[in-house]
């Protein structure tokens, strides 16, 4: 009985994981190739990118985070059976999202300019900035939009279309991109600004392809009514972003101890913080399959939380755990295979290379701390305690900073220190993450 269950949780993880993972692999495809065509270009636009791209994805990052809550709440009712406060928290999102991102439209269109401003930009890099940000800005009027029907998608378990969504999106945007940096086909060459219109209309596009599906698709039980979005209220709505804020400020607080993280490496050396850049690009390859796996996991685990089931909310997370310890495995193996391979693809530096190879293999340890609090911390996520995630990533931020600062300064290990503090902050989170996540399993009674 156990064992047909745990198949079908199997089944559940990769029928929600697997098309959200193939639309980040693609995702990340495009932007890599984005780079390339501007790098080739015009050295300068990967500069300007860099300086942009932080800013307008930290505010991205924001609103999709911010839909964590609505995913938590409606994938909890949809498990206790309350179709009424699942049809109520869905509608409210349709009609609130919508709110933040536009006037975070407004603020980078009026504001953008003296932010980047007050950033130290030379003249060079700052116009080009500028121009960016102009013709990125319209890509929030639909954020709001897009994260919304990606909530539904999620918390019917009908992720199917999210992959065709990738692929529509990061499509277009390549051969859009082509045409419009390079100027090909009787299209001016724009540069940096094309790339910037060539993302707009893309993501336009993908989005009026995934909403296609939400309106016509018959498997997206958690759908509103749209009786119910025309009147639904604001306070369901707010309810959702009391959970998913926490999930913002946790992603803040960990892009915060990133950037100290840069800031040590470059007292290191000028090349320090270059190499732990390479090993990260790697690492983000898995992390994005390991994340899809942890979306599937909140989905899930929210749904055993609000039915009260113990071991479907317990052997969720064990399940989704064994899957992301096979893709460090595999990860390792390719790391200890192929690594000058892997490393040259980023730099032909014959200083960087040996030390990048050493630093790859760290870095598939830390997966597995790294994929524990992935894991673990949807888990948690599922139960409505995002407050936890973010008091813990607070402690990690200033618990991986010291270290880093203990290795690096007074142990002097170099960019290793570095490292093995990350490597020691996800292990000791991991830690904590699983002793709460034990105790709110023991309190819940098995249906």
């Amino acid at each position: 009985m156990n064992q047909s269950k745990n198949k079908q949780y199997l089944v559940s993880i990769l029928k929600i994981a697997v098309p959200i993972m193939l639309g980040n692999i693609i995702n990340q495809v495009q932007m890599l190739v984005d780079k390339a065509f501007l790098g080739h270009v015009n050295d300068m636009y990967l500069s300007a990118l860099g300086n942009v791209s932080t800013l307008l994805w930290t505010s991205m990052s924001v609103c999709f985070s911010l839909s964590m809550g609505a995913s938590i709440l409606i994938s909890q009712n949809v498990g206790a059976g309350k179709s009424e406060e699942t049809q109520e928290y869905a509608a409210a999102t349709m009609k609130w999202a919508n709110l933040l991102p536009f006037l975070i439209f407004l603020f980078w269109t009026f504001l953008g300019k003296y932010v980047l401003m007050a950033m130290g930009l030379s003249q060079t890099i700052l116009p080009m900035c500028e121009e960016y940000m102009k013709y990125y800005a319209p890509i929030f009027l639909v954020v709001g939009l897009e994260s919304s029907t990606m909530v539904i998608m999620q918390t019917s378990n009908y992720t199917k279309p999210m992959a065709f969504y990738g692929i529509v999106r990061a499509g277009l945007n390549v051969i859009l991109d082509y045409i419009m940096i390079f100027g090909k086909f009787g299209c001016p060459a724009m540069g940096i600004k094309g790339a910037a219109i060539a993302t707009a209309i893309s993501e336009y596009a993908g989005v009026v392809y995934a909403f296609f599906i939400f309106s016509t698709s018959k498997k997206l039980f958690t759908r509103p009514k749209w009786s119910y979005v025309w009147r639904a209220k604001f306070m369901p709505y707010f309810h959702t972003l009391k959970l998913g804020v926490n999930s913002a400020l946790e992603d803040f607080a960990w892009n915060f101890g990133n950037l100290m993280m840069i800031r040590i490496l470059n007292a290191i050396s000028e090349k320090a913080a270059g190499i732990y850049s390479i090993v990260f690009s790697v690492e983000l390859l898995v992390v994005v399959i390991v994340g899809a796996i942890g979306n599937a996991t909140m989905i899930l685990s929210g749904e055993a939380y609000g039915a009260k089931d113990r071991y479907k909310y317990k052997h969720v997370c064990m399940i989704a755990y064994s899957l992301t310890v096979c893709c460090a495995l595999v990860t390792l193996g390719i790391c200890l295979a192929v690594p000058e391979q892997i490393v040259r693809t980023f730099t032909n530096d014959a200083t960087i290379i040996p030390m990048c190879c050493g630093y790859l293999i760290l870095m598939c340890i830390n997966l597995y701390g790294k994929s524990a609090n992935i894991i673990i911390g949807n888990g948690i996520r599922g139960s409505g305690d995002t407050r936890w995630m973010f008091f813990t990533q607070i402690f990690g931020t200033f618990f991986v900073i010291g270290c880093a600062l203990l290795f690096v300064f007074v142990v002097h290990l170099g960019i290793a220190g570095v490292f093995l503090a990350v490597i020691a902050d996800e292990i000791v989170r991991a830690c904590i993450n699983l002793w709460h996540f034990s105790g709110i399993a023991r309190k819940l009674e098995t249906a």
